[in-house]
């Protein structure tokens, strides 16, 4: 399989008028906070809300009336099934997805919405794509693999070309990888482009498939937890993009859970815009490591915005925790009325705001006239925090942070 510059520009012509042209804007705020000057593209404004759209549309385009007619398959639990089932609808071709049984109801739901079969068959994602090859040959279907197919590279290598046209002066485009499709596709049309454009691919350190293809292991040990940035979750990177993007490649970093949860609050909070885990992977590593890309200019992709909303909130909340906006303190005393008024008195006088109490009387390290006490408090940032600590410290009500 080849993959060339002229088939992305093809794919580019195709999409013209079917998809959105997402904007690519300068981030005064994230340069400021990761030392790089930065530049963000929000695929997230896709009608489904991620960048997979591109690819899955260019393949339908290319289809044989025959083919049209009798349908398309692919296996996907994310963002491929929705762009899939969207523009095959739109198209009119008839369209299966065969999800894994953990597959959340809601992706499950939004899919059907778009129009196709949903077929729910396997414990991961292996055996749903073993399951939809079988369909594929009984019912005589073509399959649109999420990945590892040349025309959904091509479609996913436009995201490069709208950058490139934009912004000719990028020099880094940190790209994430999952099968890889993407970063062959961006890899493709970057270096044609610009040769001297640095391409570096974006793992998560649970799932780091492609640094283990490039260590000569077909599949990733993974850590056996869930990351956070599931949409990039793959142990097996695909064959053909993986030989189409390594020579591309000049670099691949790893990332751990909380630089993905920083990221998405940071688009959250800076950008007002959502992303999920692998949509926030690009900002995830000039957040993890900052040396790489301090004062280079760097185009980012918000690859997708489908996130829980449960999942979100907690994101949220956590990077509060960190920020120290959110702190929880023990504080042990006097059992005798008027404890908890005093004691409130202090932080409210402080200029902090109390969000949750909890009183226990029967802790065994706690004497037995004694009372002890877990209160959560809003403040400003760790400084303001501190001041709190100080406050009640003076008061005689030394805290503790738990």
């Amino acid at each position: 399989m080849t993959l060339s510059f002229d088939d992305i520009l093809a794919a580019r012509d195709r999409l013209q008028g079917h998809i959105e042209r997402t904007p690519c804007r300068y981030s005064r705020t994230l340069s400021e906070i990761t030392g790089a000057e930065v530049w963000v593209k929000f695929e997230n404004l896709q009608f489904t809300a991620a960048f997979k759209e591109r690819g899955a549309l260019n393949a339908l385009l290319q289809l044989g009336e025959n083919a049209r007619q009798r349908g398309v398959i692919a296996a996907s639990a994310g963002n491929h099934s929705q762009g899939l089932a969207y523009h095959a609808a739109r198209l009119g071709i008839p369209v299966t997805i065969v999800m894994p049984k953990a597959t959340p109801f809601v992706k499950v739901q939004q899919t059907r919405a778009h129009g196709a079969e949903v077929v729910i068959e396997g414990e991961g994602y292996d055996e749903a794509q073993a399951a939809a090859g079988r369909l594929c040959d009984e019912r005589e279907l073509t399959f649109v693999h999420p990945f590892n197919d040349a025309a959904v590279m091509a479609g996913q290598g436009t995201v490069a070309l709208e950058m490139l046209e934009e912004v000719p002066e990028l020099e880094v485009l940190p790209v994430p990888i999952g099968g890889g499709g993407l970063i062959a596709g961006m890899a493709t049309a970057a270096k044609h482009m610009n040769k001297d454009i640095s391409i570096v691919g974006v793992e998560p350190a649970m799932f780091p498939s492609f640094t283990a293809k490039m260590r000569g292991v077909n599949t990733a040990t993974t850590l056996g937890a869930s990351t956070i940035a599931e949409g990039i979750a793959v142990k097996q990177v695909g064959d053909e993009s993986y030989a189409i993007a390594r020579p591309l490649i000049d670099e691949v970093l790893l990332i751990e859970e909380p630089f993905f949860e920083r990221a998405i609050a940071l688009y959250c909070n800076v950008e007002k815009t959502v992303a999920e885990g692998a949509g926030a992977a690009s900002l995830a590593a000039l957040l993890a490591y900052p040396r790489k890309f301090r004062g280079k200019k760097c185009g980012l992709v918000v690859t997708g915005g489908n996130i829980d909303t449960r999942l979100l909130a907690s994101v949220l909340t956590r990077e509060l925790v960190r920020e120290q906006r959110l702190v929880s303190l023990r504080i042990i005393g006097d059992d005798r009325p008027g404890l908890l008024a005093t004691v409130s008195a202090v932080i409210g006088r402080m200029g902090a705001n109390i969000i949750e109490v909890a009183h226990n009387r029967l802790a065994l390290d706690v004497p037995a006239k004694g009372a002890e006490f877990d209160i959560m408090i809003e403040t400003r940032d760790a400084q303001h925090a501190q001041e709190v600590m100080d406050a009640l410290r003076e008061s005689g009500y030394p805290p503790r942070a738990v």
